[in-house]
């Protein structure tokens, strides 16, 4: 195997192309594309589609990029390590949530003591944050459930009520209290079926003989509130979730107990990477 074609490979399928790689690598374009061609060649692969001037990853590559990954953060491992007692933290975090509500105080002390770190945080459910965590998308998650994999470090966020939302005129009684048989009497607005909320909601409807039909499904908390807000139907959140948006109602759901548990979560075998280390210490 050779280090400079994989290295070639590796910014190439990151950056997404030859001339943003070439720039990473402080090479020439033609030199990287020499190293990805011969890599190629020398193992009888082909790694990237190449269509007018726009590269996409071959199946195959898409294999080899989780294993580069892993292999450039390795190095970065190291040079941490060597580096750590003379270096401030520095670099890029990436964080995925189903929910930045229960994130915001850690940010907040992260950022204070790390100021020269950058952060992104993305949205999704709880199966698309762990996907990201095991495809190296992202290094910290928060996800709603305490068992997201034998694979991943966990730490408790503390749990909230799931309640029912409604906009304000779309009862024409207010009430504080629903039960899950009354449901039905409603048009349901619920999440994408991803959604641990969703899931939970479900699964003790049918435990009480009833059968949660979606009037409408929304891909995403944001969006599946905002059509509520809108008066189309009654939606669902962790308590902790709702916020104080003045045009929603929070209803309580009688005849069951449920919650949702708020999980901070990164993978096991990405443990001593110094920024993901730093911020769990944090």
């Amino acid at each position: 195997m050779n280090y400079s074609q994989i290295r070639a490979f590796h910014y190439v399928a990151v950056t997404g192309g030859f001339s943003r790689a070439a720039e990473r690598l402080a090479l020439t374009q033609p030199a990287v594309s020499e190293q990805v061609r011969k890599l190629e060649s020398d193992h009888d692969v082909l790694l990237f589609n190449r269509e007018r001037k726009q590269i996409t990853l071959t199946p195959l590559a898409e294999q080899l990029l989780l294993t580069t990954k892993q292999l450039f953060e390795v190095e970065e491992r190291i040079d941490d390590l060597l580096s750590e007692r003379r270096a401030a933290l520095k670099g890029h975090l990436r964080i995925m949530v189903d929910s930045a509500f229960h994130l915001t105080d850690r940010l907040v002390r992260f950022r204070s003591r790390y100021p020269e770190v950058s952060i992104s945080v993305l949205t999704g459910n709880s199966e698309d944050v762990v996907e990201s965590l095991r495809n190296y998308d992202a290094e910290i998650g928060v996800v709603g459930s305490q068992d997201p994999g034998s694979d991943m470090y966990v730490e408790s966020l503390g749990s909230s009520a799931i309640v029912a939302v409604a906009a304000k005129a779309f009862l024409s009684r207010r009430i504080d209290r629903i039960h899950l048989a009354d449901l039905k009497k409603y048009p349901l607005i619920l999440r994408e079926k991803g959604s641990k909320t969703r899931q939970k909601l479900e699964k003790e409807a049918l435990r009480n003989g009833v059968t949660l039909v979606p009037a409408v499904v929304a891909e995403g908390r944001e969006a599946m509130l905002e059509i509520v807000a809108s008066g189309l139907g009654i939606g669902f959140v962790s308590d902790a979730e709702f916020g104080s948006d003045p045009r929603l109602i929070k209803i309580a759901l009688d005849g069951s107990d449920l919650s949702m548990s708020e999980t901070l979560i990164h993978l096991k075998q990405r443990k001593n990477l110094r920024i993901i280390r730093t911020f769990m210490n944090c």
